[in-house]
């Protein structure tokens, strides 16, 4: 690829593939594209049953676009086509998961009036339109006609056409891995620890085969927050649903509101101890402390520790399972909020193997975490690049 900026003679990408230096074409949506309008309730896939979990397509002014790709075997008005969402309040757009139907007669149904045009790259060129229809604005399709896009020939859109395929087809990929390995971690949650009212999981290592042991856990924890009544600086964090303990500086601009604030008040946190929002317990608002120094986390947290008798990879994976969701739920206290604290806690109970076997299964979860966070962060990686080459190859 070059790098190329604006010339006099017209408009070029910052990057292009190489042999391509003319300047691209400005040329108008309405001699780009061809519209129609569907037939509210329309069924757009052949597959649709009647299923309630179908989405139905409903909201504002949105453009479907639809083209003909082999890789696709789904029927749009008879033709096998993808569909593409594109939605002209916020310029957003996105690929349609099927099967849907349409709801809406707002919605415009577009495609390449020359077929020797790249879809693909039609597509993006849209998503690079900042337009927003003003208060009550209707039948604006005029005007969207009329939008004026910088267009290459058809050989250098087929090239940046292609790319965008293969990145697309990378990110799906990746979001399937992950999505995957996300529901064969759930299931093997809900397969290897007891159900309820039941001492062995569904499935175990070979090599363990006693029965597991009925705990409260007020015999292996213990509150362990020490008031920071020196003022020690140390790192101030807090506690995610999604990632747990996170440093205030990474999750809130500033350093959030403990940066400058009197921190006596606050817990010192030890390496290999957990912690936990008791109003946000039920959306999963859990934390174990990995880092190899102290932190300090506010005093609103319940902070413990397990003993020798307890693997902690274990209990982290056992609480996030259906089993002690439902243990919250029965136990948790309050009015307009509900509150799960430490007492409560205390008096929650688990099902709890050898350590032998809870390092096992501590272990193994800890391995499929690992394979999830290294898709996610190449799914991350993809969609960056993409936003890159989004900014840098058009005009």
């Amino acid at each position: 690829m070059a790098d190329q900026r604006k010339c006099e003679n017209g408009s070029v990408p910052a990057l292009r593939f190489e042999g391509f230096s003319d300047p691209w074409e400005q040329r108008r949506l309405g001699e780009l594209l061809t519209y129609e309008q569907p037939q509210p309730y329309i069924v757009e896939s052949t597959e649709y049953s009647g299923n309630p979990g179908t989405p139905v397509l409903t909201a504002g002014q949105r453009f479907i676009l639809g083209y003909t790709d082999e890789e696709y075997g789904i029927k749009i008005a008879s033709e096998d086509s993808p569909v593409v969402i594109f939605d002209d309040f916020t310029t957003s757009s996105h690929f349609v998961e099927f099967p849907f139907k349409v709801k809406s007669s707002a919605m415009k149904l577009l495609s390449p009036r020359d077929k020797e045009d790249d879809f693909r790259f039609i597509f993006h060129t849209l998503g690079k339109i900042n337009y927003t229809p003003q208060g009550h604005e209707r039948h604006w399709i005029s005007k969207f006609s009329k939008f004026s896009v910088p267009v290459p020939g058809k050989i250098e859109q087929e090239k940046i056409g292609s790319l965008f395929r293969n990145l697309d087809s990378l990110i799906t990929l990746h979001q399937r891995k992950v999505d995957k390995l996300k529901t064969v971690k759930q299931s093997l949650l809900e397969k290897m620890f007891p159900r309820e009212g039941e001492n062995v999981p569904e499935i175990r290592f070979e090599g363990f085969t006693d029965p597991w042991e009925q705990r409260a856990f007020d015999e292996f924890i213990h509150a362990s927050g020490l008031r920071n009544a020196d003022n020690l600086d140390f790192e101030s964090y807090s506690v995610s649903n999604t990632s747990g303990f996170v440093p205030q500086s990474e999750q809130f601009e500033n350093g959030g509101t403990m940066a400058e604030a009197d921190k006596t008040a606050y817990w010192i946190v030890e390496p290999g101890s957990f912690a936990y929002n008791p109003a946000r317990i039920n959306v999963g608002s859990i934390g174990y402390l990995s880092t190899r120094e102290n932190v300090i986390i506010s005093s609103l947290y319940e902070v413990f520790r397990s003993d020798e008798t307890c693997d902690d990879r274990f209990l982290w994976h056992w609480f996030k399972t259906a089993l002690f969701a439902k243990q919250i739920e029965a136990l948790q206290e309050g009015g307009v909020r509900l509150y799960f604290f430490f007492d409560k806690l205390l008096k929650s109970r688990i099902a709890m193997p050898s350590t032998g076997e809870q390092h096992a299964i501590g272990s193994f979860f800890d391995l499929l975490d690992s394979l999830i966070t290294l898709h996610q962060r190449e799914l991350e990686i993809l969609k960056n690049l993409k936003q890159a080459c989004l900014e840098k190859m058009f005009v």
